[in-house]
């Protein structure tokens, strides 16, 4: 693991465990990257709850409850997708904070309006709003992808502190 990630991840576990906060990751583009990075560091078993891959279509509604039709009027790689899924993995799961990312990685998937490295992550906090953020990520498939990661750890430690 990158040393920035790893750094991150743990900044994440300590927040969380010093609030006695769990969480769950649900993730697409990332394939369980967020998760890895969290599961690396030995003893996160006390804040990491579970984690959903979410790569199709069909396991974002089966393992989520991400509406078909929310996929089919935004697609998959969108906010309103994004914030079902961190909503979906907040339902699914007893933990606290849950954090989601779908997006295009590449180097192929790109559509108008939606360019390789277009990625929505949601941020959910059990009895609050939840938040969408929107990057596109510069690089090939592998930094998309790590970016993707650190941002989501980024999100969690925010939110662990708020």
């Amino acid at each position: 693991m990158a040393d920035e990630l790893r750094a991150l991840a743990e900044s994440v576990l300590q927040l969380c465990r010093a609030r006695r906060l769990t969480l769950a990751t649900a993730e697409s583009c990332t394939g369980g990257m967020i998760a890895a990075a969290l599961t690396e560091i030995a003893g996160s078993s006390d804040v990491v709850e579970r984690g959903f891959v979410t790569y199709s279509n069909a396991a974002k509604t089966e393992l989520l409850g991400v509406s078909p039709a929310l996929i089919a009027s935004h697609g998959a790689v969108s906010g309103e997708v994004a914030a079902a899924m961190a909503a979906g993995a907040l339902a699914h799961a007893p933990v606290e904070l849950a954090v989601s990312v779908t997006g295009i990685a590449g180097p192929g998937g790109a559509t108008p309006g939606k360019p390789v490295g277009l990625v929505w992550l949601g941020l959910a906090r059990r009895g609050a709003e939840v938040r969408i953020e929107r990057h596109v990520f510069p690089g090939d498939r592998a930094a998309v992808r790590h970016a993707s990661v650190a941002r989501a750890l980024v999100l969690l430690a925010e939110a662990a502190t708020g």
